[in-house]
């Protein structure tokens, strides 16, 4: 259940270009019929051209006029963007970058989308949790004289807090700092 894909512009590096694939269900069909239309002895599920990627555009292309739709420009960036958002809803990063062969640097720069099923899905989403009302009366003592003795003295040992200065967050925020991918972006509500 698994295909070898060969990427000649990758075939320097140490895994010569070579990365296994998974064969998802919705592939398997097509596969499957392909397999059986071969003659026997063939290597390929595809046919092999001299220039590929101008062939498989030309019908791709045709595929989608045939749907009604408008061929996009980068047509196989496009598919390949698509497909990597779409897996990466429901695996690790790093599996889907592996998959589809390129970091998570570059997925998150060049591949990874914000697609209208994201804001349909968080406008839809109820809140995971609702905040509490300030608690105005102390919690419920702990049963016996010795839970009642061990939160007379906390209370009695705890600092007070007034009288301190409130200290600005700064530009970092309260989270530490991490080598993260990270992007600026203007926001633009609509």
């Amino acid at each position: 259940m698994r295909f070898a894909v060969y990427a000649s512009k990758t075939e320097h590096e140490a895994d010569a270009g070579i990365r296994v694939v998974p064969i998802f269900p919705e592939l398997l069909p097509h596969l499957q019929e392909a397999f059986e239309q071969a003659e026997p002895g063939t290597v390929y599920c595809c046919p092999q051209y001299d220039n590929a990627n101008q062939m498989y555009r030309k019908h791709v292309a045709q595929f989608v006029r045939q749907a009604g739709l408008k061929p996009w420009p980068k047509l196989f960036q496009n598919l390949r963007s698509s497909r990597e958002t779409e897996l990466a809803e429901q695996y690790p990063v790093q599996v889907v970058c592996e998959w589809i062969g390129n970091s998570p640097q570059v997925a998150a720069k060049h591949y990874l989308q914000v697609t209208e099923e994201h804001y349909r899905k968080a406008a839809q989403n109820p809140p995971q949790y609702t905040a509490e009302s300030s608690r105005i009366t102390s919690q419920d003592e702990p049963e016996g004289e010795l839970g009642a003795a061990v939160c007379s003295t906390m209370r009695n040992d705890a600092a007070p807090c007034e009288g301190r200065e409130p200290q600005p967050v700064g530009r970092s925020g309260l989270e530490p700092l991490t080598s993260c991918v990270s992007s600026r972006r203007s926001i633009h509500l609509s």
